[in-house]
C-alpha cells in the first residue's frame, strides 16, 4: 500500500468496524474507574485521552517509530533535553538552529550545569564538536537560513563517542524526511507549521524506535503537564490527511519560486536545498523526498524587503511557516539570526503557482 495512503487511513477505525470512523475531540478530564486503576485504560485527563491515541497512531505511521503528542513544539524539544541531559552532560547545537532552541538550551540547560556547545550546520561542523557529548541536536533544513547537514553521517559519528541524536524535523516534516531511518534516536517537530498546515493550533510531537525512550518521555509530559488539548488534536488528525496533496504542490511552488528569485538581480542570495548550487543540495536530495515550502532570499537592505512586503497581494506578513497560505517575513526584525536586515523566509502556500510567480516578480519591482 502507498504511504499516501496509510498516512490517510492512520488512527481511524478500521475499514470493516460499522460505525462513525472520523470520531470528533474527547473532552473528558476525568473518567468513571471503580476498583484498581489498573482494570481501566482510560483514568485522567492527564494521563491518557483517545484523541491523542488516534493523532500518535497518525505520527507513528508519519515517523517510523512511536510518537507523543505535547502542547507546542517548544514543550517537545524540553522534553528531550529533560530526559537525556544531566548536569555536566555536554549537548551539541547548531549555532544557525531555531532561535529559542538555542535560548532554552543557554538559560535553562546552561543554569543546571549542562555544557552547550554551538556549531554550524552547514559542512557537518557539529562533528568536529562531539568529543565527550551526551546528545547531538540537529536541525536540517536549519531554520531559516535553510543550511542542510548528513544526519546519517552525524548520527554514526556521535554514536560511536557514545552521544545520542535528537533532530528537530520541523522544516521538512516527516513526510519529506525520517531522521529515525537515518539513525536518530528521537526526532522532535512543531506540529504547528507544514504538518498540519493550516494556521490554526499550536503542537509538537517527539518520536522514537526505542520503546523504553517514548516511554520516558510519555513519562515527561504526564509529570510536567506539557499535554495537548483534545480540540487541536483532533484539528491536526483532520489536517493530515491531506498532508501529502498539500506538501506536493507547495514543494513545486517552491522550487519555481527560488528559481525565479535567482533570476532576479535586485535578490543578492536565495536560500533553497532544492538548488543545484545550494551547498546542501547533494546531501538533500539523499535524504529528503523534496526540499520543502520554505525559501530564504535576501533583498539587502529593510526598505527592500518592507517595500517587497507590502507590496504583494498573496503573501501574508506572519511569523510562522508551513500553511496553506503563503507567508514571509524579515526575519531581523526578531533578532537572534545571523541575518541582513533585508532578509526573507517565504513559506510557499497552496495556491497556484503561476500566481505566487506573478505575484512575488510584481513584488520584487516594487523593491527595486
Amino acid at each position: 500500500m502507498h504511504r499516501d495512503t496509510r498516512i490517510l487511513q492512520a488512527g481511524y477505525e478500521p475499514i470493516e468496524r460499522p460505525g462513525a470512523f472520523v470520531g470528533g475531540p474527547q473532552f473528558s478530564a476525568t473518567y468513571t474507574t471503580p476498583g484498581s486503576p489498573s482494570d481501566h485504560h482510560l483514568l485522567y485527563g492527564r494521563f491518557q485521552n483517545p484523541t491523542w491515541t488516534a493523532w500518535e497512531a497518525a505520527l507513528a505511521e508519519l515517523e517510523g517509530g512511536a510518537a507523543v503528542a505535547f502542547a507546542s513544539g517548544m514543550a517537545a524539544i524540553a522534553a528531550v533535553f529533560g530526559v537525556c541531559l544531566r548536569p555536566r552532560d555536554i549537548v551539541v547545537l547548531p549555532s544557525d538552529c531555531y532561535y529559542t532552541t538555542r535560548m532554552l538550551a543557554s538559560s535553562w540547560l546552561a543554569s543546571v550545569g549542562i555544557e552547550v556547545r554551538l556549531a554550524p550546520t552547514r559542512g557537518n561542523q557539529q562533528a568536529g564538536a562531539l568529543d565527550g557529548a551526551r546528545l547531538l541536536w540537529l536541525e536540517t533544513p536549519a531554520n531559516p537560513q535553510l543550511d542542510v547537514c548528513d544526519i546519517r553521517l552525524l548520527a554514526d559519528a556521535a554514536h560511536t563517542r557514545g552521544a545520542l541524536v535528537a533532530v528537530d524535523n520541523t522544516t521538512a516534516t516527516a513526510y519529506l524526511q525520517q531522521p529515525l531511518a537515518l539513525g536518530a534516536d528521537y526526532v522532535v517537530a512543531s506540529d504547528t507549521k507544514a504538518l498540519t498546515g493550516h494556521a490554526d493550533l499550536v503542537l509538537g510531537h517527539v518520536a522514537s524506535a526505542t520503546p523504553e525512550r517514548v516511554e520516558a518521555i510519555r513519562a515527561w509530559r504526564t509529570q510536567h503537564g506539557a499535554i495537548p488539548g483534545p480540540m487541536e488534536t483532533w484539528l491536526a488528525h483532520r489536517s493530515v490527511a491531506t498532508l501529502p496533496l498539500r506538501l506536493q504542490q507547495q514543494c513545486a511552488s517552491a522550487l519555481a519560486i527560488a528559481k525565479m528569485l535567482a533570476s532576479r538581480s535586485v535578490v543578492r542570495e536565495v536560500l533553497y536545498p532544492g538548488l543545484e548550487d545550494h551547498p546542501g543540495h547533494e546531501i538533500a536530495k539523499r535524504q529528503m523526498h523534496a526540499f520543502g515550502c520554505v525559501v530564504s532570499f535576501d533583498l539587502v537592505s529593510q526598505e527592500r524587503a518592507d517595500a517587497f512586503l507590502t507590496s504583494s497581494k498573496l503573501i501574508r506578513q506572519a511569523t510562522s511557516f508551513g500553511s496553506v497560505h503563503s507567508t514571509a517575513e524579515r526575519r531581523a526584525r526578531w533578532g537572534g539570526d545571523a541575518v541582513s536586515e533585508g532578509f526573507i523566509r517565504l513559506s510557499a502556500g497552496c495556491e497556484s503557482t503561476q500566481d505566487l510567480l506573478d505575484d512575488i516578480e510584481s513584488a520584487l519591482d516594487q523593491a527595486s
